[in-house]
C-alpha cells in the first residue's frame, strides 16, 4: 500500500492503530528526507498524546533498528554489554563507568546521546575535553572497542540514522517523555550494538522523564521486553532523580567529577551508583569478582588509565586527565545562598536542569550550541544543614545577563525547613 504522512498523523491522532508497513514506510520516508520534520513533529506529539501499543511499538522499534547499518561484534572475543539511562540531572555515570567495567574484562561498546530537554547528554559532556571526537564510523567504532576494551561514541551517520534525527526534533518540540519513543529510542541504538547484555538506569522522580514510579516500571518492563524479544538479556534498575546526582551539572565539570570517581574521590552518591552497576554488567557479562573486583580497579588506578587510553583513541587531550584545569572555564562565578538556618529539604532536579540549560549548559532548540564551561556545583543537598548565608550552589557562567534571568529560579531550587530529613533513597527497585 501507498500512504502519506497526513493520513497516518491523522489516524494516529484519532487513536487508531497504524500499521506495520506503514511505520516501516514513515521512518524510512522520514530518513531519506521526503517526509520533513514539521511532519514528524506532528506525529510524535500524536505517539505523545496516544500512545502506541506493543505492536507499534514493535515496529516502530524495528523500523529504526534497520533504517541503517548494524554493527557486528562477533570478532571481538569478550563479552559485550552496555549501559543507558533514561537521563537525569548531573547523570554522569557513564563516563566513570565504562572504564571501570572495560578493565574488569568486559567489553564496553556505549553508543551514547545528547542532551535532552533540561537533562545533560554524555556526548556534550565528552565533548568538553579537547579533541575528543564522538563521531565515528563504524570501522572505528570497532577498531576502538577491539584495542581498548571500550568505545564512547554517539550515532554515525550509518547507524540508526532515523533515531538520531527523532531524537533531536522530540528535544525540540516537547514530546521526549512518551514511554514508547523513550523504549524504542534507548533500544533501537542498543539492538544495532550486536551486545550480550544491557544495563539500564530508569530515573524517577522530579528530574526525570518518568516522575511517577508506576510509569518508570511501566518504561522498564518494555525496554526488557524488547530486549527479551531481541535475546539480549537486560536488567533495569529505577533510581532516583529528585535531586541531582554528584555534585556537579553541566559538561566540563562533571568530566571532572567523572575523574573524581576514577581516582576514588568521587560524591558517595555517584560512587556508589556506579560500583553498583559495574558490578551488575560484570554479573550480565558472565564475569566473576563482583564488587570487590570492580573496586580493585578502581584503586589499582586501572580504570583511570582505561578513561586516559579512551580520551586518546578518540583524539582528546589526555592532558585532563591529570590537569582537569585544562577543560573549559566560564569567565563568571555567582554564588545562591540559603535565606535562612535549618535542613535542606528540597533540591529539585528540574529546576536546577533547566536553570543549566538555560544558561547555556543544554540546548533549547536542536541547532543550539553547547556552552561546556556552563556549570552549576552542589554545596548543600537534601539532608545537609546549612547556616543562613551558607553558599547552596555556585554557577559558573559566561553571560551575565543570562544568569541574572536565571537566578530566581535557581534560588527556588532549595527548601529550607527546620526538621532533619534523609537523602532520597538511590536505588528503588531492580528488574529484569
Amino acid at each position: 500500500m501507498t500512504y502519506t504522512a497526513v493520513e497516518l498523523i491523522e489516524l494516529k491522532r484519532d487513536g487508531g492503530a497504524l500499521p506495520f508497513d506503514a511505520i516501516a514506510w514513515l521512518i524510512d520516508s522520514y530518513t531519506q528526507g521526503t517526509v520533513p520534520d514539521y511532519q514528524m513533529a506532528a506525529m510524535l506529539m500524536a505517539i505523545f498524546h496516544q500512545g502506541l501499543n506493543d505492536a507499534e511499538l514493535g515496529a516502530w522499534t524495528e523500523a529504526m533498528l534497520h533504517s541503517g547499518e548494524t554493527l557486528d561484534l562477533s570478532d571481538i572475543d569478550l563479552p559485550k554489554v552496555d549501559k543507558h539511562s533514561t537521563g537525569g540531572v548531573g547523570d554522569k555515570v557513564s563516563i566513570p563507568l565504562a572504564p571501570i567495567v572495560a578493565a574488569c574484562g568486559v567489553a564496553v561498546p556505549m553508543m551514547s546521546g545528547r542532551g535532552l530537554g533540561h537533562t545533560g547528554g554524555t556526548l556534550d559532556k565528552l565533548e568538553s575535553i579537547p579533541g575528543y571526537t564522538t563521531a565515528l564510523d563504524p570501522d572505528r567504532f570497532r577498531s576502538i572497542l577491539s584495542e581498548h576494551g571500550l568505545v564512547l561514541a554517539g550515532q554515525s551517520e550509518v547507524m540508526v540514522p532515523a533515531d538520531r534525527e527523532i531524537y533531536s526534533l522530540r528535544d525540540a518540540t516537547a514530546t521526549v517523555p512518551s514511554i514508547p519513543l523513550i523504549a524504542s529510542s534507548i533500544m533501537s541504538k542498543k539492538l544495532a550494538e550486536d551486545l550480550d547484555g544491557l544495563l539500564l538506569d530508569v530515573k524517577q522522580g522530579s528530574g526525570a522523564f518518568m516522575e511517577d514510579l508506576q510509569e518508570a516500571r511501566r518504561l522498564a518492563k518494555t525496554m526488557v521486553g524488547i530486549g527479551s524479544n531481541h535475546g539480549v538479556a537486560v536488567v533495569a534498575f529505577i533510581t532516583s532523580m529528585d535531586q541531582p546526582l554528584g555534585r556537579e551539572v553541566g559538561n566540563a565539570n562533571e568530566i571532572r567529577e567523572s575523574l573524581d570517581v576514577l581516582r576514588g574521590q568521587g560524591p558517595a552518591d555517584l560512587t556508589e551508583l556506579t560500583l553498583t552497576f559495574a558490578e551488575a554488567m560484570l554479573e550480565l557479562g558472565g564475569v566473576p569478582g563482583g564488587r570487590e573486583r570492580v573496586e580493585e580497579a578502581v584503586e589499582s588506578g586501572a580504570a583511570l588509565e582505561k578513561f586516559r587510553d579512551l580520551v586518546s583513541a578518540h583524539g582528546g587531550d589526555v592532558a585532563v586527565v591529570d590537569e582537569p584545569k585544562n577543560l573549559p572555564e566560564a569567565g563568571y562565578e555567582e554564588r545562591i545562598v540559603a535565606p535562612r538556618a535549618g535542613h535542606v529539604h528540597r533540591c529539585d532536579a528540574r529546576t536546577i536542569g533547566t536553570a543549566s540549560t538555560r544558561l547555556g549548559a543544554g540546548r533549547q532548540r536542536k541547532e543550539d550550541a553547547v556552552d561546556h564551561a556552563v556549570g552549576i556545583t552542589l554545596l548543600a543537598k537534601i539532608g545537609d544543614r546549612v547556616a543562613e548565608g551558607d553558599a547552596l550552589a555556585t554557577v559558573a557562567f559566561n553571560d551575565p545577563a543570562l544568569f541574572e534571568s536565571q537566578r530566581d529560579r535557581l534560588a527556588s531550587a532549595w527548601l529550607i525547613e527546620d526538621d532533619p530529613v534523609q537523602a532520597p533513597i538511590l536505588v528503588v527497585e531492580r528488574i529484569s
